[in-house]
């Protein structure tokens, strides 16, 4: 700062960092110490109790005499294994994702009729408002793409006769229609984003009728608009795996903590999509794909699964990938044994991995997926560890020539049906605001004039 009192603008901030850190500390050993259950986990690694839910159950774990038991994986969509759900798309050889968005909406499974005209409902929401496109989207480019879909999110209210009536029927409605129009408005964004700050063209293409979201995006996606039914089947069988995930997690829990508070449905799917875009929740598909980068280059032999293991063992050494110390991909706060997201995955990918020329890559995360669980328990000391849905799903974006500034979007896509579905509850049947407690750790101070202060 200078003698006249004015912040100059290369030492301002570094000042006013110093200023913060003077003055507040937080011991994590005091969080311990008073009992405080710091990222809402229990002692155990259980999560907090917080609500209850009738959209959506993940289960990691048996619990026996209090303590965790590890145990396969199952994600459960209204009761209904979505495994089940999976391999009825297999066998019938359609298209599901519409069908999971009116079972977790819902909670029943649609006729055929239902389905028909819910997907005939989506079709005639799925374009943009007039001069939207151009007014919110074209006018103030992002170079990040969830950032643009937040924003555009936002500005929907304005689009909207009636935007903060709390009744069923117009939630349902709102919700639908953010369900239906969020595919076009990731594209929209990512196409502009790579006129603007890519310097290359971009192509809007106008829904066609008849098709299922993820057709409608691969459509939409590529300047030929050509894909083949494989490639829409396995996004599809992305959007399903990605609906949902209970209440607990970070994006749902803060558009049910939102939505507590009487907020209209545009504010709170933003925030949902603002906490997905965190590296922490949303972003780790992405990173996978750095760490692949990192081990197809640091290995030399492929198939030496010790080899591998030892470079693993540096990344969690902070030797190599990007220092962090994590192996993407690998570990979950719920999922013990295996994460049946990442299973149907792995499974489903071999088979496009080998056609499209990727099965070196897809081999390395088969490695990764077979050795890293050991390596975090010889490096770390934790047990029932697993392979996560991200580390194949990066994969499957790249194997469908996908950008990588659309993974974490994508994501965004598939789960904007689970937080609708616990947008609905938390205002329906659990009507309190939610309002956790704070310990308050400052020390008492004096009021001091300020022509006496130092």
């Amino acid at each position: 700062m200078s003698d006249t009192g004015n912040f100059d603008k290369t030492g301002s901030i570094a000042y006013l960092c110093d200023e913060y850190l003077k003055h507040n500390f937080i011991d994590p050993e005091t969080c311990e110490r008073l009992g405080v259950k710091r990222g809402l986990r229990n002692p155990d690694g259980t999560g907090v109790l917080a609500g209850l839910t009738n959209v959506c159950d993940v289960v990691g774990y048996d619990m026996v005499g209090g303590k965790r038991i590890p145990a396969p994986g199952r994600l459960i969509y209204r009761g209904i294994n979505v495994e089940e759900i999976v391999d009825a798309a297999v066998r019938e050889d359609r298209f599901i994702f519409e069908e999971v968005i009116w079972l977790l909406l819902f909670g029943s499974l649609p006729t055929q009729k239902q389905l028909t005209d819910f997907c005939g409902f989506i079709d005639e929401l799925r374009e943009l408002p007039k001069d939207f496109a151009e007014d919110m989207i074209m006018k103030a480019p992002s170079p990040n793409i969830m950032n643009k879909m937040a924003r555009s999110v936002l500005a929907l209210y304005s689009y909207d006769d009636n935007p903060d009536e709390q009744t069923l029927h117009n939630i349902l409605l709102q919700s639908i229609s953010l369900i239906s129009r969020l595919p076009t408005i990731m594209v929209n964004a990512y196409q502009i984003k790579r006129r603007v700050y890519d310097r290359q063209s971009m192509y809007l293409h106008l829904p066609k009728p008849g098709q299922s979201t993820a057709e409608h995006i691969l459509s939409t996606y590529r300047a030929d608009q050509k894909f083949t039914k494989e490639e829409a089947r396995l996004l599809d069988l992305c959007l399903v795996l990605h609906a949902d995930h209970g209440g607990g997690n970070n994006s749902t829990f803060a558009c049910r903590v939102l939505s507590s508070s009487g907020t209209d449905t545009y504010s709170a799917i933003a925030a949902a999509i603002g906490s997905l875009k965190g590296p922490r929740h949303g972003g780790a598909n992405h990173k996978v794909m750095e760490m692949l980068g990192y081990l197809m280059q640091g290995v030399k032999d492929y198939n030496d699964d010790e080899e591998i293991a030892q470079f693993l063992r540096k990344i969690l050494r902070k030797e190599e990938g990007d220092k962090s110390g994590l192996i993407y991909g690998t570990g979950h706060a719920v999922y013990t044994l295996s994460d049946p997201r990442e299973v149907i995955l792995r499974r489903s990918a071999e088979n496009l991995a080998i056609e499209k020329g990727f099965e070196k890559e897809f081999r390395m995360l088969c490695a990764v997926e077979r050795l890293g669980p050991e390596v975090v328990k010889q490096e770390k000391g934790l047990e029932a560890v697993c392979a996560n849905v991200d580390l194949f799903s990066g994969l499957i974006y790249r194997m469908l020539d996908i950008s990588p500034d659309l993974f974490t979007p994508l994501f965004a896509i598939s789960r904007i049906p689970g937080w609708c579905a616990h947008r609905v509850e938390e205002v329906v049947f659990a009507n309190r605001i939610m309002r956790p407690a704070y310990k308050y750790l400052g020390q008492e101070q004096k009021y001091i004039a300020i022509e006496e202060r130092g």
